[in-house]
C-alpha cells in the first residue's frame, strides 16, 4: 500500500517550513535546558499514550508482530527518551578539558551546541524507532528538525506524523510526507545537518546534495553481513540465534547475518539444527505463524523471489505474492569458489539481500574464509560464533567493519553505551546513547587565557628562541 498523494507536502510548504525553522532556531529558545526537558516529556507521554496504535500501525505496513513491534520499536524509543531525560544535564554541561602548559595560564572547555536545523530521513524497515530515536537526540542537542518517513510505510509514517503535529509547532519540529518529488526538494535545501538512514544507494546521493553546502552527516547505510561459524561453536544454540536474528522482521534488518561462512566440518548438522529451529520458532507451516512479518511491498517481494535459487534451496523458498510473504530460506551455495569475483557470483551474493534469504557457504581454511570477507565492502555487522580464543581474536583484529558480536547476532544494537555505525561503505558517523546527543551537537573548543602574566615566547622579534621552543617541545 502507497500513502495517499493526498498526504503529501508541496514543495511551497516544504520550503516555507524550512525558512520559518532558520528563522525559530535563530530566536535561540531551543538552547534552553528547560525548553528541552519540557519537548522530551511531551513526546514521551504521547508515545505512551500511543503504544497500541505504534503496533497496530507496523501491524498494518508488513504485517509485523505485536511483540516485534514491542521489543524492536516501541520499548527502544522509550528507553532512548528515559535515558536521554535523565542524562541530558550532564550531557549538555560544559566538559573542562586540560589546557597544557604551552596555553598557561588558561582553562579550556568544550561547549556543546545545538548544529541549528536538522534534516532526519528515515527508512521503512523500522519505521517508528529509527524516526524517532534520533528525532529524541536532536530535541536533546536543541536542534529544529525536519522529519521524513518513509512513504513505503505509509500508516506508521500518518502515525508519526499525527504525533509531531499534535505536540509541536511546526516552526521547531515538522513532519514532510512524500516520495522522490518531496526527498529531493528536501535535499536541494541548506541543512545544518543531515541524518540519514537507508541504502548504501541512496545514501550516496543524500552525501553529494549535503556536499554542496559542505553540511555535516550521518548516513546509517548496510552491506554483507558475513556470520561466521567455526568448528568449535555450540551449533545448536549458534543455530537458534541466528535464526533470530535473520528473521526476525523477516530479514529485513541492516544488521542481520546476510550470509553464512560455516566450517565445511559441521556445514550439514548446522543445516539441520537452523531447520529445527526455523520450525521450532515459527511452526512447520510458517505461512500461518502470527510471529512472522511480510516484505514491505511488491517491489522489495519481486527483487527477493529472484534471488532464490531453486537448485540450491535446502530448506523454504515458498513465495505467495497476494500476500508478500517469502519464507525463511537456507540456500546451500557450497559449491561457489572464493577466489571467484563478485560479478560473477549469484545475484544473491552480489548485493545486500535485506529479507528471509540465508546463503550457506562452506570454507576449509582462514585462507578461503579471508576470500570470502575481504571479497566485499566493510559491513555494518559481522558475527562470530566459536569457542577459540585464538579466532575470536583474529576475527576482532583482522576485518573492519561497523560492529558486531562474539556468539549472538543484532545484540550489539541494544547496548547504548556501544556508539552504532558503519565504516566505509556501511555509513559515516554514528549515534545510541550519548553519542546520539553528541552526533547532534557541534563541539565548540574554548580557552579562557590569564592576564596576570604574559609569556613573551611566541611574539617576534623571534631571534634566539627557537632553541628554548625546541627544548620546551622535547621536554614535553
Amino acid at each position: 500500500m502507497r500513502e495517499s498523494a493526498a498526504n503529501y507536502t508541496s514543495v511551497q510548504e516544504i520550503e516555507r517550513i524550512h525558512e520559518t525553522q532558520q528563522n525559530y532556531f535563530q530566536t535561540k529558545e531551543t538552547y534552553s535546558i528547560a525548553y528541552r526537558y519540557k519537548m522530551l516529556r511531551a513526546l514521551k507521554k504521547s508515545v505512551l499514550e500511543k503504544e497500541n496504535a505504534i503496533c497496530e500501525a507496523l501491524y498494518a505496513d508488513f504485517k509485523k508482530p505485536f511483540f516485534e513491534s514491542e521489543l524492536t520499536e516501541f520499548l527502544i524509543v522509550v528507553m532512548e527518551i528515559n535515558r536521554t531525560i535523565k542524562n541530558l544535564k550532564k550531557w549538555t554541561k560544559p566538559k573542562s578539558v586540560s589546557s597544557g602548559i604551552l596555553n598557561f595560564p588558561s582553562s579550556s572547555k568544550i561547549i556543546f551546541e545545538p548544529y541549528g536545523n536538522a534534516l532526519i530521513i528515515g527508512p521503512w524497515n523500522y519505521p517508528f524507532q529509527l524516526v524517532m530515536a534520533p528525532l529524541i537526540a536532536a530535541i536533546a542537542a536543541g536542534n529544529t528538525i525536519v522529519l521524513k518517513p518513509s512513504e513505503l510505510t505509509p500508516h506508521t509514517s500518518q502515525l508519526v506524523a499525527q504525533i509531531i503535529s499534535e505536540l509541536f509547532d511546526p516552526k521547531y519540529i515538522a513532519v514532510v510526507q512524500g516520495d522522490v518529488e518531496q526527498s529531493q526538494k528536501l535535499l536541494s535545501l541548506k541543512w545544518d545537518y543531515i541524518f540519514f538512514t537507508g541504502s548504501p544507494k541512496v545514501g550516496q546521493i543524500v552525501y553529494e546534495a549535503a556536499s554542496k553546502f559542505l553540511t555535516p552527516v550521518t548516513l546509517e547505510l548496510g552491506g554483507k553481513n558475513p556470520c561466521i561459524v567455526d568448528e568449535t561453536a555450540p551449533l545448536k544454540l549458534t543455530a537458534k540465534r541466528i535464526v533470530w536474528g535473520k528473521f526476525v522482521n523477516a530479514g529485513q534488518t541492516c544488521i542481520a547475518p546476510d550470509y553464512l561462512l560455516v566450517n565445511h566440518q559441521i556445514k550439514s548438522e548446522l543445516i539441520t539444527y537452523l531447520i529445527e529451529e526455523i520450525e521450532n520458532a515459527y511452526g512447520k507451516d510458517v505461512f500461518v505463524s502470527p510471529d512472522y512479518p511480510r516484505i514491505v511491498n511488491q517491489s522489495n517481494f519481486e527483487r527477493l523471489q529472484r534471488l532464490i535459487l531453486k537448485e540450491h534451496i535446502v530448506y523454504g523458498g515458498t513465495c505467495n505474492l497476494k500476500d508478500l510473504y517469502i519464507s525463511p530460506t537456507l540456500l546451500d551455495l557450497s559449491d561457489l569458489n572464493s577466489s571467484t569475483q563478485i560479478e560473477q557470483l549469484p545475484e544473491v551474493m552480489q548485493n545486500e539481500i535485506f529479507g528471509p534469504i540465508l546463503p550457506i557457504i562452506s570454507y576449509s581454511d582462514h585462507e578461503e574464509l579471508d576470500n570470502w570477507v575481504q571479497k566485499f565492502d566493510k559491513p555494518l555487522a559481522l558475527y562470530l560464533f566459536s569457542k577459540s580464543k585464538k579466532m575470536i581474536d583474529k576475527i576482532s583484529i583482522d576485518y573492519a567493519f561497523g560492529g558486531g558480536a562474539i556468539n549472538d547476532v543484532i545484540v550489539q544494537f541494544t547496548n547504548h553505551h556501544l556508539p552504532f555505525g558503519g565504516v566505509g561503505k556501511s555509513g559515516i558517523g554514528a549515534y545510541h546513547g550519548k553519542k546520539s546527543f553528541e552526533t547532534f551537537s557541534h563541539k565548540k573548543s574554548i580557552v579562557h587565557r590569564g592576564t596576570w602574566i604574559d609569556i613573551p615566547m611566541r611574539y617576534a622579534p623571534y631571534q634566539g628562541k627557537l632553541k628554548w621552543i625546541k627544548k620546551l617541545i622535547d621536554w614535553l
